[in-house]
């Protein structure tokens, strides 16, 4: 939840670099939930190929924070058009 949830509360502030602090802060929450996967895992929680799949869905959605937080911080103009949606 806090990785969306830092993404929404970026999105609405005034200037780009605020906005790459909460994506910063979002990439940080991707390195939590990996070790919360790790730890349920070891605990024999979740399936390992759910572990697995999971996993490769947080290093995913990683690259692609890194990729907007790149984005923003390069794009001379930062308009609401921009922040994606979905």
């Amino acid at each position: 939840m806090s990785i969306p949830t830092n993404l929404v509360e970026g999105a609405g502030q005034n200037s780009r670099r605020e906005f790459a602090r909460f994506i910063s802060i979002a990439l940080n929450s991707t390195t939590e939930l990996e070790y919360h996967l790790i730890v349920a895992d070891d605990l024999g929680l979740i399936k390992r190929n759910d572990f697995d799949s999971l996993s490769a869905q947080t290093i995913e959605v990683r690259k692609m924070l890194h990729g907007l937080r790149n984005r923003v911080i390069s794009s001379p103009r930062l308009s609401r058009s921009t922040v994606p949606t979905s």
